[in-house]
């Protein structure tokens, strides 16, 4: 499962900076199958002979954790938020194609998902499994997502990032040096919850919570998944300016928040804006 690494950082010229430079550091192009941050965040977590992740039925975590198991030769379980629908959709298709098992949990159940009772449960099922929480964002993963930080260096003052259960902002935050920051663009509504979760994240990961990072709240669509005409047509304009496959449900958003930042003054002239493009549109 070897990786493209460093992932390329790619500048690209868009009159509606104003005087920032953005670069775009193409994640989406680490490994064909385990893209972006969820390989960063996977690869701390194998070495295991079974591995348990939780997801809904689109989870970007529950598809590259398949085919993980698939190229590594690990055993893969994969607990889906709800109930089963037939036909599978293409993400659980390819989940079940790599080998994983699929195992369903009613919504109740489901926000239950990491208490003894249900990971119990879940062991006297399937046996002993190394467990993934939702979106893959733990100690190791964060660690595994500094490595962006890393690899972007001095080349850019922030470094933007989608954000959803914020173990890759967490990660690219301890991963900074110097006076550079960190932005990560909330992709759910009503997510001030999410400070919390990177504050947790970085004290278990770093014994500390590093000042360089905030989340902006304002770029979500509606919430989760939500996709109205006007990000379609962002994300689609963004593509044939540019010629580079735009992911709706996190990329865009936070492409159009970096965007808008600059056109609102939030970035000065000639800041150097790194935006993570953490995955690929799926295409079944």
């Amino acid at each position: 499962m070897e990786p493209r690494l460093p992932s390329p950082l790619m500048e690209i010229d868009d009159d509606r900076l104003g005087g920032v430079r953005l670069l775009l550091k193409r994640d989406d192009l680490l490994h064909p199958e385990v893209t972006g941050n969820k390989w960063r965040k996977l690869i701390g977590n194998l070495g295991h002979d079974r591995v348990l992740g939780f997801g809904g039925a689109h989870s970007n975590l529950i598809r590259a954790l398949a085919s993980a198991g698939r190229l590594m030769g690990f055993e893969t379980v994969g607990v889906i938020r709800g109930e089963e629908r037939l036909p599978l959709n293409p993400t659980l298709a390819h989940a079940v194609a790599c080998g994983m098992r699929l195992t369903y949990l009613d919504r109740a159940t489901y926000r239950l998902k990491h208490t003894p009772a249900v990971t119990d449960a879940l062991r006297e099922r399937f046996g002993t499994f190394h467990l993934l929480p939702e979106g893959g964002s733990n100690p190791a993963a964060v660690r595994g997502c500094a490595g962006i930080a890393r690899e972007v260096g001095d080349a850019a003052d922030v470094v933007c990032c989608p954000v959803g259960t914020g173990g890759t902002l967490a990660g690219i935050s301890a991963g900074l040096s110097g006076p550079r920051r960190a932005v990560g663009f909330a992709v759910l509504k009503g997510a001030g919850f999410l400070n919390d979760e990177v504050a947790r994240l970085q004290r278990e990961t770093l014994g500390e919570v590093k000042d360089n990072w905030s989340i902006d709240l304002d770029h979500h669509f509606g919430g989760y998944a939500r996709v109205p005409r006007e990000l379609e047509e962002f994300a689609a304009d963004f593509e044939v300016r540019h010629g580079v496959a735009v992911e709706r449900i996190y990329v865009a958003k936070m492409l159009y928040g970096v965007l808008a930042m600059a056109r609102d003054g939030r970035f000065a002239p000639g800041t150097r804006v790194a935006a993570v493009v953490t995955g690929v549109p799926w295409t079944g």
